[in-house]
């Protein structure tokens, strides 16, 4: 398996970031390394998701640090260009998904019906991204899927949160889980950093208790 993913299973909650401002980055790449989980999708919603993945690994180059929400082969390389390790993308977008593999970029495009599915395995992935998680069908429909595809993992995204996460996580075809909880903008945004890395501290206790 790709180093980069091997990386991201081992931490197996990523926390997905919206950063509305690049002053913000730091501070955030601190409470998440903190807080036992260092590691962050920084979608590309906002100007300064590519600022903020750079600022995030020079502060921490240690840190695993990809862009989310990607929708065009600009933005892979923008994001590849600012320090991204990873790009995940919130439908399965074959420019995307061929441009990633030719360039040999990690890519986990999501995907939430079989013929996606087979369209990944198709292009040798191993690990796709599962969007939106909760409202798609949740851990059911992941197995459902999971039987006939028997060469994929899954990453859920997507109404992930403390209380179901477990469910996940204890299932041996999650490759680990998107989760948007512990990195709420309402948290960035009013600075409160002791707060994320609490529940960051937390998340990461989650996957320690159910992986060991």
């Amino acid at each position: 398996m790709n180093t980069v993913l091997e990386k991201i299973k081992k931490m197996g909650i990523v926390p997905v970031v919206v950063i509305e401002n690049e002053k913000d980055a730091v501070p955030l790449a601190d409470a998440l390394c903190n807080g036992g989980l260092a590691c962050a999708e920084v979608t590309f919603r906002t100007a300064a998701a590519g600022e903020a993945i750079r600022l995030m690994k020079e502060a921490h180059p240690e840190m695993l640090v990809g862009a989310g929400t990607v929708l065009t082969v600009e933005q892979v390389d923008r994001a590849v260009q600012a320090g991204a390790e990873f790009i995940v993308s919130p439908g399965f977008d074959p420019e995307i998904v061929d441009y990633c593999i030719e360039k040999k970029i990690p890519v986990l495009p999501g995907c939430i019906t079989p013929s996606e599915a087979a369209r990944a395995v198709r292009r040798g992935l191993s690990v796709i991204k599962f969007f939106p998680a909760e409202q798609a069908g949740g851990l059911a429909f992941i197995k459902a899927m999971a039987a006939p595809y028997t060469s994929l993992s899954f990453m859920p995204t997507g109404g992930i949160n403390p209380e179901n996460v477990k469910k996940y996580l204890e299932y041996d075809r999650i490759f680990a889980c998107g989760g948007s909880w512990m990195v709420k903008g309402k948290l960035i945004a009013e600075g409160r950093f002791d707060e994320i890395e609490k529940l960051t501290r937390e998340a990461a206790e989650i996957v320690k208790n159910i992986r060991g």
